[in-house]
């Protein structure tokens, strides 16, 4: 019988429990106020709480309390499949409305056994002391005389009570992570925000792999090199040729760092297409002859499309100033037909060099194929091209 209670007895001991009864003793508030103003249309605060569920904020109020009081973690708990955000579909409305009425129906009702059962509780105890109860009581008591042992009876309502307020607490969570929980739009905007911080993550390592990992192997191969020599003429050279490759590491370094402090930023406020003229006009400052030719609706591009479109326009115009200089290039950008068409195309300045078959064209693969798109790479005819297609259906 004690292995029974046992895991009552842990729930009890649990500070999660008393928030939780008081998150439903919170749920009532309504109803008491409008006692005191009518105390005959008890239909009215059902009605008005209903009514305060399609109100966008009160999605985000009562995800907030549910997870303070509810989560044993307290409302920073991102685990407690709790959402803490406004209404943004009639999904949401209609199911924070949903959620007001079960909490003020099982708040009263646990109020009322409250009552109740500490009543039964001080009845059995006055009965003990041979005074009789003048409370009404849904615990049947007996009549007459009382008796000594009554008092052994009553923690008996309390324990009753206890257990009630686990199982109603349990009861209460499970309902607030089924009515506000994530919805399937913020499931995912969640996993895009993932997917963008996976991506750049492993953009990161790739550049930090190819230029700071190469600039430092450089350097200490000089600097080995002119030590062993004792040539001054050829120290002289090996010191230039560490600052050139590390001016170049820290100029990549820069551009690593970028990536870095705009990883913090929602994926709301990341660059997108609409943002490109900024790319352009940045290329065209480092002396590059940039054309481009933008058609169709870029306002209705999904935004991951959108986003990681923006970011291969950015890698493709970086790898043409890195590898080739600011030679004649042309950007075209196309919406249409229920696809987003992006293509970089530069003049060649030398033979194809194996660094521009580096991890930047790698990266712009990995973003395509995370899309279900597909990317080229490579010469065509005289010039070097990127041309990606990104299908724009199932994104909305």
């Amino acid at each position: 019988m004690f292995r029974f209670l046992r895991p009552l007895t842990r729930r009890i001991t649990r500070r999660v429990t008393y928030t939780r009864w008081l998150h439903l003793f919170i749920g009532t508030i309504v109803l008491g106020v409008w006692l005191f103003i009518d105390t005959t249309h008890l239909y009215m605060p059902v009605i008005l709480l209903g009514l305060l569920g399609f109100v966008p904020a009160m999605r985000l109020v009562e995800g907030l309390q549910a997870r303070l009081l509810l989560s044993p973690y307290g409302y920073k708990d991102d685990t407690s499949g709790i959402a803490v955000s406004s209404s943004v579909t009639w999904a949401d409305r209609w199911r924070t409305a949903l959620w007001l009425e079960i909490r003020l129906g099982l708040g009263l009702f646990t109020g009322m056994l409250t009552v109740h059962l500490l009543g039964a509780s001080v009845d059995l105890a006055r009965l003990a002391w041979g005074e009789q109860p003048d409370s009404d009581s849904i615990v049947p008591l007996p009549a007459g005389d009382g008796h000594w042992w009554y008092g052994l009876l009553a923690p008996l309502p309390l324990a009753v009570l206890l257990a009630a307020v686990v199982g109603v607490g349990e009861l209460i969570t499970a309902i607030a992570r089924r009515l506000l929980g994530t919805s399937a739009a913020e499931r995912l905007t969640a996993l895009e925000e993932r997917t963008e911080q996976l991506l750049e993550r492993n953009r990161i390592a790739r550049e930090l792999h190819d230029s700071i990992g190469h600039a430092l192997t450089v350097a200490v191969v000089q600097a080995g090199a002119a030590r062993a020599a004792g040539d001054s003429e050829f120290t002289e050279r090996a010191l230039a040729a560490i600052e050139e490759t590390g001016r170049a590491a820290l100029d990549d370094l820069e551009r690593v760092l970028d990536v870095l402090r705009e990883s913090g930023q929602p994926v709301g406020s990341r660059p997108t297409l609409a943002d490109a003229d900024r790319l352009l006009e940045s290329a065209r400052a480092s002396g590059a002859e940039v054309q481009a030719e933008v058609t169709g609706p870029l306002t209705l591009v999904p935004g991951p499309v959108s986003r990681e479109g923006y970011r291969i326009v950015q890698e493709a115009l970086t790898n043409v100033l890195r590898h080739a200089g600011p030679v004649p290039t042309r950007v075209r950008i196309a919406v249409a037909d229920g696809r987003l068409d992006l293509e970089v195309v530069n003049s060649l300045t030398g033979p194809v060099t194996p660094t521009a078959r580096g991890s930047g064209l790698r990266g712009i693969r990995e973003r395509a194929a995370l899309l279900g798109g597909k990317a080229t790479t490579g010469p065509h005819e005289d010039s070097w091209r990127v041309k990606v297609g990104l299908p724009l259906d199932g994104l909305r």
